[in-house]
């Protein structure tokens, strides 16, 4: 992530949290559920990967998983921790070394600030972290290359540079790839690629 889009959410923190708490994110949740590993819900552990907010952890947590959660931006961090009334890691995702400890990831929207030069190496940290036969969902802007909007840059993908991402990893193979709109009211025009991927 570069410093400019630290810096945004450092600077915006509370007002990113205000924008996205609310937002309905059920229709997403659904297909990710119902590739989970066939256990008991208290006994799967879920991270929310790059949690901002702590939204969909909190989702999750009174679905009855048990939740892990991680953000790069401290100020983000301390958020989430009071909405789940639980310690959130500070990390960044270059660094996360978790091995073989979730039977899901998700990482929703949070990927996409991470350098095309750095996304297979980060894919391959999570892909470390799943159990076998666990299962990571992420999101990514429709799209192609990397930019900036604003002061935040973003890495896009499509379908093809998915296929790419996902060919240099050994054990992650997509169960399903499809396109969404933006869940936010004012966003509609946003396209999503969203993958589900499982660890065989």
């Amino acid at each position: 992530m570069s410093e400019s889009t630290f810096q945004y959410y450092s600077q915006h923190a509370q007002e990113f949290a205000n924008a996205t708490l609310s937002v309905d994110m059920q229709p997403l949740y659904a297909p990710f559920f119902q590739l989970l590993p066939i256990k008991p819900n208290s006994q799967l552990h879920l991270l929310d990967a790059g949690c901002g907010s702590g939204r969909d952890a909190l989702a999750f947590k009174k679905q009855g998983f048990q939740i892990s959660a991680m953000d790069a931006c401290l100020e983000l961090v301390e958020i989430a921790s009071n909405l789940l009334d639980q310690p959130v890691q500070h990390a960044r995702f270059e660094s996360f070394n978790d091995v073989e400890k979730y039977d899901g990831i998700w990482a929703c929207a949070s990927l996409l600030h991470v350098a095309h030069s750095n996304l297979l190496r980060v894919m391959q940290n999570l892909e470390q972290a799943l159990k076998p036969k666990g299962v990571m969902y992420a999101s990514f802007k429709y799209g192609q290359g990397e930019r900036m909007h604003g002061e935040r840059h973003f890495s896009d993908l499509d379908e093809k540079g998915l296929a790419q991402l996902l060919s240099g990893l050994s054990s992650l193979q997509a169960i399903n790839v499809w396109i969404t709109e933006d869940r936010r009211p004012d966003r509609q025009n946003e396209l999503w690629l969203n993958c589900l991927l499982r660890k065989d």
